[in-house]
C-alpha cells in the first residue's frame, strides 16, 4: 500500500499537492519540526511513508540572507534529518525534493537539467545543498521549478526585467503528480512553456499591479533570468495565460 507524506502542506504548493493527494500524511510544523532531528527520526520510524514530497522550506531571499542560520536549519539540516532518517529506517522511499530555478545564476536563462548550478544568493545555495542531500537516497527525485500562488499579487509592483518560465502552484502540483506517476528519478524540470516577466505573471491575477525595474530594487542579489528548459519532461501551460 502506497503511503505518501507531504512536508510543508500548509504552504501554497503543499496545499495544492494535498488537494491532489488528500489521503497523504501532512504533519503541520507544530506536529513535526523538521529541525528536531529526533522527532523526524521517530516520525519516519513510526509512519514509514513509501513516498515523501518535501516542499517545506524557507523561501524568502531577503529573510534567508538576513538570517542565514534559520535558513540553514530549515533548508539544509531539515532536509538532512529527513533523508538520514529514511536511510536508516526507510531506505527505499521515493523521495521527491522540490528545488528552485534559482540554483542557476540567471545570467542567460533556459537552463536544462544538465546545466551546472551556480547560486546567486544564500537562499539558492541552501536549496542546491538540499539537492545534494536528497541524492544520498537511491530513489531520489529533484524537481526544479518556479511558481507563485494563484492569488492577488502581494506587492504593488512587479519587475518587468526579471523573468521565469513561471507556473502557478496548482500547475506545479499537477506536474509533480505526473512525474511521480511516471516514476522518474534524478533531476527533472517542471516548468512553463512561456518566458514571462514577473510583471506579466502578476497581471494574470492583479490587473492593478504596477511595473518596476531592477534599478528600483535594493536588496540581496537576485536570480534575474530564472527560465528553465526541460529535456527530461514536458512543459506546462500556466493556467489562465492566453
Amino acid at each position: 500500500m502506497t503511503k505518501m507524506m507531504i512536508t510543508g502542506a500548509s504552504g501554497k504548493l503543499g496545499t495544492a499537492l494535498l488537494g491532489l493527494f488528500p489521503n497523504s500524511l501532512h504533519p503541520t510544523h507544530k506536529e513535526l519540526e523538521l529541525s528536531n532531528r529526533e522527532a523526524v527520526f521517530n516520525y519516519i520510524t513510526e509512519q514509514r511513508p513509501s513516498i515523501i514530497v518535501h516542499t517545506a522550506a524557507l523561501t524568502g531571499v531577503r529573510e534567508c540572507e538576513e538570517d542565514k542560520l534559520k535558513a540553514w536549519k530549515s533548508n539544509v539540516l531539515g532536509t538532512e534529518s529527513l533523508v538520514d532518517a529514511c536511510l536508516k529506517h526507510n531506505k527505499q522511499v521515493y523521495f521527491a525534493y522540490v528545488s528552485t530555478a534559482c540554483v542557476f545564476d540567471g545570467h542567460r536563462g533556459f537552463y536544462t537539467e544538465e546545466d551546472i548550478p551556480n547560486p546567486e544568493n544564500f537562499y539558492a545555495l541552501t536549496k542546491l545543498l538540499g539537492e545534494f542531500v536528497a541524492k544520498k537516497l537511491p530513489n531520489y527525485l529533484v524537481v526544479r521549478t518556479n511558481f507563485v500562488a494563484k492569488e492577488k499579487w502581494r506587492f504593488p509592483k512587479a519587475f518587468v526585467d526579471r523573468f521565469g518560465t513561471y507556473l502557478f502552484a496548482e500547475d506545479v502540483a499537477q506536474g509533480i503528480k505526473d512525474v511521480i506517476q511516471a516514476k522518474l528519478t534524478g533531476v527533472v524540470h517542471v516548468c512553463g512553456d512561456k518566458k514571462l516577466s514577473m510583471f506579466e505573471l502578476a497581471r494574470l491575477t492583479s490587473c492593478d499591479v504596477q511595473p518596476m525595474t531592477l534599478n528600483e530594487y535594493n536588496g540581496p542579489r537576485l536570480t534575474i533570468d530564472m527560465t528553465l528548459d526541460a529535456v527530461r519532461w514536458k512543459k506546462y501551460k500556466v493556467s489562465g495565460y492566453k
